[in-house]
């Protein structure tokens, strides 16, 4: 099974690859099939299909799935008993009533982008979706806006941290590679990073808002909306509560560049706070007191919110579960390797060639950090041969081809599908659109700045 027609090993990864992702794509859009059991039956295929033997095809399943969830269903349970005490606190609604009043309603959209561009910075994009959700969905019910309209822009400021800009770890991969300038490397991904923001977030969210109508899953809307008559929380404790993990990553990243060898038992310390987990259970546990307790909430209250507010999401959990385990299976039957060869044989431009590495890399595995990971080690050689190419540039066009065409390998595509209540289809024209609108213009901005530096 390992060729067929006797075409090349490489080439035939990528047709099975292709025929799962179609089967996949019929299955869940045509007929209807629970995303969780064609996910797996996908990954189980083309495991086979590639040649795998079956004892590592289910290894390659409980890994990735295990992998997946071992972070994300931690974070997903935490984040969402803090947005479910930002919701019955009213501090969602006070978030959402400030944006609303400061910005205009005709404008909040482009107030959306900023925030998801901020909270970003130092957490990783499934963080900040589990953060800013209950804010997109109060502020989409209070401006009767469209759903979309709202959320691209967070999920397009999220995104593009997530790529371009350090202290992020995903673009610390490519400096550390290439030992590009972390300094100058901050400056051209702001260059690059907020104008692409701006347009793959508000301005496509308002054109792509108005094309497809979604509503928040019901469970989650009723979860996350206020049902307290009590008055609102400050803005200010409020913005301090959902802020706090992002606080906490942010110390654990600087502590690290300050101190990359950890010699000081502070800067691990540092570390430990700032590591997703940690800081949003200390944020989750925070949020008892400033939105619970302080709010008059008794104890038996805060324990019916923290429990009943996990049941909506056990869905979402075993569908990114999947998706990790499809994404597994890609990786180790080698389609990740084979596209690196054939991308390597290709002499182009270093910038063009670090974008194209990586943008492959990233459709056949769904993954932005493997695909990053992956392209510096397939680029750093390249570009010893290229003393004259801007690093920081090419930092920034690996991370741009990282982002491209999120699809259904990508757990953080069925994130995105299930917290917005949208169809495979409906996904793949709003959510997958975005993220290659980023990955582009990204790459024509990057390619456009080389040229004066």
């Amino acid at each position: 099974m390992n060729s067929i027609f006797g075409l090349s090993h490489n080439v035939t990864l990528l047709i099975w690859t292709l025929i799962a992702i179609v089967f996949l794509i019929v299955l869940i859009s045509k007929y209807k099939w629970n995303p969780f059991v064609t996910l797996l039956i996908s990954a189980l295929m083309l495991g086979l299909l590639a040649g795998m033997k079956p004892e590592e095809v289910i290894k390659s399943l409980t890994g990735g799935l295990g992998g997946t969830l071992g972070t994300i269903a931690i974070v997903i349970g935490l984040g969402t008993m803090l947005g479910k005490m930002m919701a019955e606190s009213g501090g969602a609604e006070q978030i959402a009533t400030t944006l609303v009043n400061r910005f205009g309603e005709k404008r909040v959209h482009w107030a959306m982008m900023f925030v998801g561009f901020i909270v970003g910075i130092p957490v990783f994009f499934e963080v900040g979706v589990i953060l800013l959700i209950p804010i997109v969905f109060t502020v989409a019910k209070k401006t009767k806006m469209s759903l979309l309209q709202i959320g691209i822009p967070i999920l397009a400021g999220l995104s593009t941290v997530h790529g371009l800009v350090p202290p992020h770890p995903a673009p610390m991969i490519a400096i550390d590679a290439y030992q590009a300038d972390l300094g100058k490397t901050i400056l051209y991904s702001i260059l690059v990073g907020l104008p692409v923001a701006i347009f793959a977030g508000p301005l496509f969210g308002k054109y792509i808002g108005k094309r497809i109508k979604v509503e928040p899953p019901a469970k989650l809307a009723e979860q996350f909306s206020l049902k307290s008559d009590r008055g609102l929380p400050g803005f200010g404790i409020t913005l301090f509560t959902i802020l706090l993990p992002v606080i906490l990553m942010l110390i654990g990243s600087v502590a690290n560049i300050l101190d990359p060898e950890a010699a000081y038992g502070f800067t691990r310390f540092c570390e430990f706070i700032g590591h997703e987990i940690i800081a949003l259970l200390i944020a989750a546990v925070f949020s008892f007191f400033s939105l619970g307790f302080a709010r008059k909430f008794s104890k038996e209250d805060i324990s019916k919110f923290t429990s009943e507010c996990l049941a909506p999401t056990a869905t979402i959990i075993l569908i990114i579960g999947a998706g990790g385990a499809f994404k597994q299976v890609l990786i180790n039957s080698g389609v990740g390797t084979a596209i690196a060869e054939m991308a390597t044989s290709a002499h182009i431009n270093v910038i063009l060639f670090a974008w194209l590495v990586a943008a492959l890399i990233r459709v056949a595995t769904g993954s932005a950090t493997v695909a990053m990971t992956t392209a510096a080690g397939i680029v750093a050689p390249v570009l010893a041969l290229n003393p004259g190419a801007n690093v920081e540039l090419v930092v920034l066009a690996t991370g741009a081809g990282s982002i491209i065409l999120s699809h259904v390998n990508d757990a953080g595509f069925w994130m995105v599908k299930e917290f917005f209540n949208m169809t495979v289809p409906q996904t793949l024209k709003s959510w997958t659109v975005m993220e290659t609108l980023l990955s582009v213009m990204g790459l024509v901005l990057i390619l456009i700045l080389s040229a004066f530096m």
